[in-house]
C-alpha cells in the first residue's frame, strides 16, 4: 500500500512541476516561432493551428527525467549494491533517444531544408530501427528480462535469439503508433497516460516498484502536458513528445514481460497505425482508391462529420475500457 501512495503522490507532484514550468516554456516557444506547419492533405479546419507552439514534448520529459534522477540517484551513482533503481535508466534513456530524433525531425520541418516536412522517412525510421534494436539487446542480455508472459499461463516462454528483432519491432512500431495517434488536440497526451497508469498497475502487481513510480511520475506529467493540450491546443508535442512517449511504452511493455497485452492497452495507436498501412497497401493494390476517407484514422471520423473533441472522448472511452481489460488480463 505505502508502494501506490508513493506511485500517486509522484503523479501528483509530476503534474504541478509540468504545469509550473508550462508556461515559461509556451513563452519561449511563442518567442523563437516554433510553431506547427499544417501539411497541405490535412482538414481544411486544421488550419487553425498553424502557428501553435510544438516540441511540446519537452514539456513533459524534463520533469519526468528530474523526478526520476533524484528518485534513483543513490542507485545511480552506484552508492547502493541493489541494481533495481539502476533499471529505470532503460526506459529513461530510450524515452530521450527518441524524443532526441523526434525533436531534430521537428526542428526540420520548421526551420530546416525540408520545412513542413522533417526528416525523410527512411532516415528516421533507420534511427529508431537502431534504437529498437540496441535496446532490444540491452533488455535481454544486460537486465535479463523474462521474455514473455502469456495471461492465464504459469511462467514465462523463452523466445532465444528470436526476443531481440521482435523487441526491436515493439519498439519502433509503437513509437510510429503514438506518433499516428498524435493528430488532434489532447488525443494522444490522453491515450499515452491511460496506457502508462495500466503498465503502472501491473508494475506493482509484479512488484516492479521503481518502473511503476516511473510510470505514474509519466502519467502525472502527461496530465500536466494536456492542461495545456486540451481543445484549443496551446501547444501540440510534435515528434518530440510522441516518438518518446511511443517507445518508452514498449520498453516498459516489454520490462514487464506482458507486452502480449500491449495491443489491447494501446487499441487505439494501434489501430492508428493500422489504418496507415491498410489505406497505403489499398491504395496501391487498386491503383488510387482509399478505403478510408482519411488516414490515420481519426481524421476518417473527423471527414465523417465527428468533431475534433467528439472524436478524442470517444476514442479515449475505447482506450480506457482496453487498457482495463489488458491490466485485467495481465493479472490473471
Amino acid at each position: 500500500m505505502k508502494q501506490v501512495a508513493l506511485a500517486l503522490s509522484l503523479a501528483g507532484l509530476s503534474f504541478i512541476m509540468t504545469v509550473i514550468w508550462g508556461g515559461p516554456l509556451l513563452r519561449i516557444l511563442r518567442h523563437y516561432k516554433i510553431g506547427k506547419i499544417i501539411r497541405v492533405e490535412e482538414p481544411s479546419h486544421h488550419s487553425v493551428k498553424m502557428g501553435t507552439p510544438t516540441m511540446g514534448g519537452v514539456m513533459f520529459v524534463l520533469p519526468v527525467l528530474l523526478l526520476t534522477i533524484l528518485l534513483n540517484a543513490v542507485a545511480l551513482i552506484g552508492l547502493s549494491e541493489s541494481g533495481v533503481g539502476r533499471s529505470v535508466l532503460v526506459p529513461m534513456m530510450v524515452m530521450v533517444a527518441f524524443g532526441i530524433l523526434g525533436a531534430v525531425d521537428d526542428w526540420q520541418g520548421i526551420r530546416g531544408k525540408r520545412k513542413g516536412e522533417g526528416m525523410r522517412a527512411r532516415t528516421k525510421f533507420i534511427f529508431q530501427v537502431i534504437l529498437g534494436v540496441g535496446t532490444a539487446w540491452v533488455l535481454k542480455f544486460m537486465l535479463g528480462v523474462p521474455d514473455m508472459f502469456v495471461p492465464g499461463i504459469k511462467g514465462f516462454f523463452d523466445l532465444g535469439w528470436w526476443y531481440v528483432p521482435i523487441a526491436a519491432f515493439i519498439i519502433v512500431s509503437m513509437s510510429n503508433a503514438v506518433n499516428f495517434t498524435d493528430g488532434l488536440d489532447g488525443l494522444a497526451g490522453l491515450i499515452a497516460a491511460t496506457a502508462f497508469a495500466g503498465y503502472g498497475m501491473i508494475s506493482l502487481n509484479q512488484h516492479q516498484v521503481y518502473l511503476a513510480r516511473y510510470c505514474f511520475t509519466l502519467v502525472g506529467a502527461m496530465f500536466g502536458f494536456l492542461w495545456f493540450n486540451v481543445h484549443p491546443a496551446e501547444l501540440i508535442m510534435g515528434d518530440t513528445g510522441s516518438l518518446a512517449l511511443g517507445s518508452t511504452l514498449a520498453v516498459v511493455a516489454l520490462m514487464t514481460s506482458q507486452w502480449v497485452v500491449l495491443p489491447i492497452i494501446a487499441i487505439i495507436p494501434l489501430s492508428e497505425i493500422l489504418s496507415v498501412v491498410i489505406q497505403i497497401g489499398y491504395f496501391k493494390y487498386t491503383k488510387g482508391k482509399r478505403f478510408f476517407k482519411m488516414a490515420p484514422i481519426h481524421l476518417h471520423f473527423e471527414l465523417l462529420g465527428w468533431s475534433e473533441t467528439q472524436v478524442v472522448q470517444r476514442f479515449w472511452l475505447i482506450g480506457l475500457l482496453a487498457a482495463m481489460v489488458g491490466v485485467g488480463l495481465a493479472l490473471v
